[in-house]
């Protein structure tokens, strides 16, 4: 068994990233990220704080909007626009979830889908649907780059994503699809659930419960990707898969934490890099 080192593997891309920022700079060109948050939510805040932390290491500039809870539509709309329109940012995040009562379908729709760093945006989620170049949801865009780095082959395997949310589950069939795996999707009616997974080349479970996945749904030599961050009883971070045992069955696992994590903001560094790289054309 091998363990794919997220941790590692995210340094090593902003190493690169940090690079390029550098080259942008020298051709007048500043990577800017906005993220806005709305209200106090905790593991939100947590999360805006790694992302400006980055930005910082990274050298990409950061600017963030945090807005009461109590903000109307109208007025979120409005913001998003006037970033839109603001020639010195490159990406725009609005950090989920946001308040009852805010469409934030509606909002993630008014983001520029070239500024879109998220890939929420239905424009990009349609030219990734079509295998166009898009932005790509920056946590399943880091399962792939995984894939990629550790040389293991998705074309013609049998992958199986367990979940079906549209920031992982969805745009994950789409990535896989492109690389020519066959995708199967569980989700909570699937029935037989272990029939499939037990099948799976490269099995990712992305739904939520701590632990869920235990060794007799993996098949033996499978490649694991555990994208499931809980906290247990004890406040201890575990994943989706029963990892002590799971990973005694198969060739590669990812684990949680230092999987799957680290490789989310990375993405989402390389969107912002990817977005103003793409002024060098104009």
């Amino acid at each position: 068994m091998e363990l794919i080192n997220g941790k590692e593997l995210a340094k090593k891309i902003r190493m690169e990233l940090k690079e390029e920022v550098e080259e942008l700079k020298q051709k007048g060109i500043k990577p800017k990220l906005a993220v806005i948050m709305v209200g106090d939510d905790k593991a939100s805040a947590v999360y805006v704080r790694n992302k400006s932390k980055a930005c910082e290491e990274i050298g990409i500039e950061f600017e963030e909007f945090l807005l009461e809870s109590t903000i109307t539509q109208e007025y979120l709309i409005n913001l998003i626009k006037e970033l839109n329109n603001r020639e010195d940012i490159n990406g725009i995040l609005l950090q989920s979830p946001i308040p009852e009562g805010l469409d934030i379908r509606e909002a993630f729709n008014t983001i520029d889908y070239r500024k879109d760093v998220d890939g929420f945006n239905p424009i990009n989620v349609g030219k990734l649907s079509i295998g166009e170049d898009s932005f790509i949801s920056c946590t399943p865009y880091g399962v792939i780059k995984m894939l990629e780095e550790y040389n293991i082959p998705i074309e013609g395997k049998r992958a199986v994503i367990i979940g079906r949310s549209n920031i992982v589950g969805k745009p994950l069939i789409q990535c896989l699809l492109n690389k020519n795996a066959t995708v199967t999707v569980c989700h909570s009616k699937t029935k037989n659930i272990e029939e499939i997974t037990s099948k799976a080349d490269i099995l990712i479970a992305a739904l939520g419960k701590p632990k869920f996945v235990t060794s007799n749904m993996v098949k033996e030599g499978a490649v694991v990707i555990d994208v499931g961050i809980n906290r247990n009883e004890e406040g201890k971070l575990v994943g989706d898969v029963d990892f002590e045992n799971v990973s005694k069955k198969v060739s590669y696992i990812t684990p949680v934490p230092g999987g799957v994590g680290p490789m989310t903001i990375a993405m989402l560094m390389y969107n912002v890099v990817k977005s103003a790289k793409s002024l060098l054309k104009k």
